[in-house]
């Protein structure tokens, strides 16, 4: 099998040499398979106080603590009310003195002069524009307007106030049409019954001249 193998170096014994190669060759894979990583790629080190806070957990119940000492006590002033009149009343005759109650007043008049004396200065200033030629000016360019425009200023009220005068006319119009229709039935319904009542008579008095002349 020696004869077979091809070395890439020149060499007298192919079988030195392959013995050689593949001593080499295991020495190498040894040494790939102990090698050390040169970067550490494992995970970092837990630890424990960083995942339970114990401290915090203390001060969590310490605090839960307190406050349920807190309710506790405030049930127990509660109840001690309930079932008697307690230590105290409800009425407070304190009367209450303010320390700086003068100064406040003063500031206060003081303000309220400097108030009233900027509003008597501002009524007091004339206008810097007058109104009332901006108004006539306003005028005479709607007066202008008027002039030059198709149709009036106030065209659509015009033509709403039309229609609703003619809609009036003809609601007028159809009411006296229908009040002279009915006049007109009831005058010929009154016709009609007197000329059945002439009928009737003179169905009758013929009826009397028969049986006289009988």
């Amino acid at each position: 099998m020696h004869r077979a193998y091809q070395s890439i170096l020149p060499c007298q014994s192919r079988i030195l040499q392959q013995r050689w190669d593949q001593k080499y060759y295991d020495e190498h894979r040894q040494k790939v398979k102990e090698a050390q990583p040169m970067v550490d790629t494992k995970a970092p080190k837990t630890y424990v106080h960083l995942h339970l806070k114990l401290k915090k957990l203390q001060l969590e119940e310490e605090r839960l603590a307190t406050i349920e000492r807190d309710n506790r006590i405030l049930l127990e002033k509660m109840s001690i009310i309930m079932r008697t009149r307690g230590r105290v009343d409800n009425r407070n005759i304190y009367d209450y003195k303010s320390l700086n109650r003068e100064k406040r007043q003063r500031e206060l008049l003081r303000v309220t002069k400097e108030n009233q004396e900027i509003l008597k200065r501002i009524m007091a200033r004339e206008p810097e524009y007058n109104h009332l030629k901006w108004q006539q000016e306003w005028d005479e360019n709607e007066q202008f307007m008027d002039n030059i425009a198709r149709y009036p200023r106030n065209w659509w009220e015009l033509m709403q106030q039309e229609k609703e005068k003619n809609r009036k006319e003809k609601q007028k119009q159809k009411k006296a049409e229908r009040e002279k229709k009915e006049e007109e039935e009831a005058k010929k319904e009154e016709e009609e019954e007197d000329k059945k009542e002439w009928t009737e008579l003179k169905e009758g008095h013929d009826e009397d001249e028969q049986e006289a002349a009988e």
